[in-house]
Parts: structure tokens; C-alpha cells; sequence
């Protein structure tokens, strides 16, 4: 059995910054991709950034310049937010995909106030 665990959300002032960690945990492949997605309330979740096995990354318009993805190995993901503003607030999973079977986190709360 395999969890994605995330940490790192919280409450932060706009312009403020946080930084959102995932790791797996239990027996897994490495994944060949992860990312981050980002749902806000009474919306659709939505990609905000991945990363592939090989470091190509992909970033969302609207966060292009302030988020940054890293990988610290093959199975857990990282997510450096600056400059945050209150559009971001929402809640944000993590998700990874290994031998095309996609794994979720059960999400972080994001709360950026004005």
C-alpha cells in the first residue's frame, strides 16, 4: 500500500511564502512523474506544477515565477511558493504516477489572506 503524505500548508499574509512537502510512503516504483494540484473552494482541482523523472518541469500561467517544484529523490516532491496571493488559497494534493496507476495525498490547506 502506498500513501502520499503532505506537509507544509497553513495560513500566511499575501505576499508571504510557504513550502509544501510530499513524500511516499510503502513499497513503490519510482515515479515517473509528481506534481502538485491546487483546488480552490467550489472549483475544479487543477495542476499547478509536475516534474518528470528527467527534471522537466511544467508550471500553471498563473503561478509561472513565484512556484518553484523540486524533486530531493524519486519519491518525494517539493513546492516553494513565494509571493503568495489569496487566489491561492484553496487546498493542494499531491500526486505521483508510477506504471501509469496515479496515487493522491489527501491534501494540505493553503489560506492566504488579504
Amino acid at each position: 500500500q502506498v500513501q502520499l503524505v503532505e506537509s507544509g500548508g497553513g495560513l500566511v499574509q499575501a505576499g508571504g511564502s510557504l513550502r509544501l512537502s510530499c513524500v511516499a510512503v510503502g513499497t513503490i516504483s519510482r515515479f515517473s512523474s509528481m506534481g502538485w494540484y491546487h483546488q480552490a473552494p467550489g472549483k475544479q482541482r487543477e495542476l499547478v506544477a509536475s516534474i518528470t523523472n528527467g527534471g522537466t518541469t511544467n508550471y500553471a500561467d498563473s503561478v509561472k515565477g513565484r512556484f518553484t517544484i523540486s524533486r530531493d529523490n524519486a519519491n518525494m516532491v517539493n513546492l516553494q511558493m513565494n509571493n503568495l496571493k489569496p487566489e491561492d488559497t484553496g487546498v493542494y494534493y499531491c500526486n505521483g504516477i508510477a506504471r501509469l496507476v496515479v496515487y493522491w495525498g489527501q491534501g494540505t490547506q493553503v489560506t492566504v489572506s488579504s
